[in-house]
């Protein structure tokens, strides 16, 4: 889809980079340290260019702010219970709404685009929006590419069985056609992807 101002969605992008480049947690991308969310986002990016590239420039903007500033809201202040991993979620969501609002805004977006955007952050309408549906399915694309292999090697305490049921719990979240980018267009580290199929073999019928 065609960008209404490319100059204001570059704009956009940059200073959700810049809020991004401030994460003092580091990842190796093409063998050098980088900010975690920064990769993160641009791994988004990627991804959605791959999955759909007709997507709109909210859903655009959307995806390159999913993580935005992610590191303000740990994990480690919320209880390690269900409840607290809930209550950790919705106020991440909120946070990164707010948080891509102002930046949308300070780039010149009109308040009917940024809250569109601020929507699909809030994951509202999961599984009837579209666009929401489509952000989610890039969000379970670049874990399962770029993330699953690391999430498997820092719980090794969990049984085959236990990650499994993560796995299907992530598919089910999935459209069918996330389901078909899964065991198609996205790169899985060799030694999980038997594993990948196995897990969602019967949640794919």
């Amino acid at each position: 889809m065609t960008i209404s101002d490319p100059q204001r969605f570059d704009r956009a992008i940059a200073l959700i980079d810049a809020a991004n480049a401030g994460d003092p947690n580091q990842e190796i991308e093409d063998g050098q340290p980088q900010p975690k969310e920064l990769v993160y986002g641009r791994r988004m990016s990627e991804m959605l260019g791959r999955f759909a590239p007709e997507a709109s420039e909210a859903v655009k903007l959307a995806v390159r702010a999913q993580h935005i500033r992610r590191w303000e809201i740990a994990r480690d202040d919320y209880p390690r219970t269900p409840l607290g991993y809930k209550q950790w979620r919705t106020h991440l969501m909120k946070f990164h709404a707010q948080t891509a609002g102002a930046l949308l805004r300070e780039a010149g977006y009109d308040d009917e685009l940024i809250g569109r955007v601020q929507s699909l952050l809030r994951k509202e309408a999961l599984k009837l929006n579209p666009e929401t549906q489509m952000l989610e399915d890039v969000v379970d694309l670049v874990f399962l590419e770029h993330y699953l292999e690391e999430f498997v090697r820092s719980h090794a305490e969990y049984d085959e069985a236990k990650l499994a049921d993560i796995l299907r719990k992530t598919w089910k979240k999935m459209s069918s056609r996330g389901h078909e980018a899964a065991l198609s267009i996205i790169r899985i580290h060799p030694d999980l992807a038997p594993f990948v199929v196995k897990a969602v073999s019967g949640e794919a019928a």
